[in-house]
C-alpha cells in the first residue's frame, strides 16, 4: 500500500505532507463511495477519452491495485480503484455487487461518469445535512471528552450556552444531548464510523 519512501522506511503518504494535504482513503471494501474498474470484457467497447481521462497518477499501490482520488471538479473527489489484473491501456468497467451496498455502488459509478461526460453531478446521499452535522458534534465533543473537558465544558462550545446555573444545567436539554454526543462519538471513533460510509439500510 505504501507508495512514499523516507530513511529507508515505508509510509501509506508522503510524510512531508501536512495532514489537510495527504490525501485520504478509507477502505474500498467498507466505502460504498468507492469505484471499482476492472477490464472491461470483449464485448463492451474502449472508450479512450475515457481511459486518458482516468490515467491519473496511483496515490498509492496494494494488493487490491491502484488507489486514486479522481477529481469530480465540483470541489469534491472520488476514491477510484483500478483493480490488480485490470490492463493499464484496455476498456475499463465498473463492478456492482448485487447487494444492498450495489445502490450505493451505483450512486458512485454515476457521479464518476456526470464527472467524465461534463455533466451536473449528483450529489453524495448517505449523509444528509443533519446527519452530517450532527458527526461534526460527535467529533468535537469526543474531542473535548478526551482532552479533559466535562460535560458542561463541552456543551458551551458546542451549543454556545450563556452560563447556566448549576439547577438550569441539570434540567437543560443539551446536557442530555451532549451525554449522548460523547457516547455515540466514542462509539464512531472506536469503529462505527464504517456506517456513515453505506447507505442507511431499510429494516
Amino acid at each position: 500500500m505504501a507508495l512514499a519512501n523516507a530513511g529507508g522506511c515505508d509510509f501509506p503518504v508522503r510524510p512531508s505532507l501536512k495532514a489537510t494535504e495527504a490525501p485520504v482513503f478509507w477502505s474500498a471494501e467498507d466505502d460504498t463511495g468507492a469505484v471499482l474498474l476492472t477490464s472491461a470484457p470483449p464485448i463492451l467497447p474502449a472508450d479512450s477519452d475515457v481511459l486518458a481521462t482516468l490515467s491519473e497518477a496511483a496515490a498509492y499501490l496494494d494488493e487490491q491495485g491502484a488507489h486514486t482520488l479522481h477529481d469530480l471538479g465540483n470541489g469534491q473527489r472520488l476514491h477510484v480503484v483500478r483493480l490488480a489484473g485490470a490492463a493499464a491501456d484496455g476498456a475499463l468497467a465498473a463492478i456492482v455487487p448485487l447487494d444492498l451496498d450495489g445502490f450505493g455502488r451505483i450512486e458512485a459509478v454515476t457521479r464518476l461518469l456526470k464527472s467524465l461526460y461534463a455533466r451536473a453531478i449528483p450529489p453524495d446521499t448517505r449523509l444528509t445535512r443533519q446527519q452530517l452535522a450532527r458527526a461534526r458534534r460527535m467529533l468535537q465533543a469526543v474531542d473535548g471528552h478526551r482532552n479533559g473537558a466535562n460535560q458542561q465544558e463541552i456543551a458551551d462550545v458546542i451549543f454556545r450556552l450563556k452560563k447556566p446555573t448549576r439547577d438550569e444545567w441539570q434540567a437543560a436539554p443539551e446536557r442530555y444531548a451532549t451525554m449522548d454526543l460523547i457516547k455515540d462519538g466514542l462509539a464512531m471513533v472506536a469503529g462505527g464510523y464504517r456506517k456513515l460510509l453505506r447507505h442507511r439500510r431499510r429494516s
